[in-house]
């Protein structure tokens, strides 16, 4: 993000922390209402904060292209961008159960896409700001343990 101010630069950042970070809270929330209920009727509502939340990371995407950052900064919207579309179509669009019975060529894409975006939408922050990473480290990891917990209870 060379030749640009540090103020153009900050938002965009502070955009893709924001997006991470709320996304993973929402799906704590969502992975723990599955063990409480054991249905899926909360994620499915929070699927569509999630979608949501594809607005500002599009915005931080083009940003990011604007500004001319590295592809670091870049892939991790852009993959949460196209996790949105893939989640959009199996899950709202044309609803395929994939989860249970596990449809490999489905789940596999989805994981890779929804835990590949929150890796690379949080890694840069290490760099530019390690208490507001650690935020997301946090938020991560309450994300993995309510995603645990479900999948002990048999509702992951």
């Amino acid at each position: 993000m060379q030749n640009q101010s540090g103020a153009a630069q900050q938002w965009v950042v502070l955009t893709v922390w924001g997006v991470v970070n709320a996304v993973n809270v929402l799906q704590t929330v969502g992975f723990l209402s599955r063990v409480r209920s054991g249905s899926m009727a909360t994620n499915y509502l929070l699927g569509f904060a999630i979608m949501a939340l594809a607005i500002p990371a599009a915005v931080a995407f083009a940003a990011f292209i604007r500004l001319g950052a590295r592809w670091l900064h870049v892939v991790g919207p852009g993959m949460f961008l196209a996790f949105v579309a893939l989640m959009v179509v199996v899950d709202y669009v044309w609803p395929i159960e994939f989860r249970s019975p596990i449809r490999h060529r489905i789940l596999v894409p989805y994981l890779v896409l929804f835990f590949g975006s929150i890796l690379l939408m949080g890694l840069p922050m290490f760099r530019v700001d390690r208490h507001l990473w650690f935020v997301t480290v946090a938020t991560s990891t309450a994300l993995l343990g309510s995603m645990i917990l479900a999948m002990r209870a048999g509702v992951g």
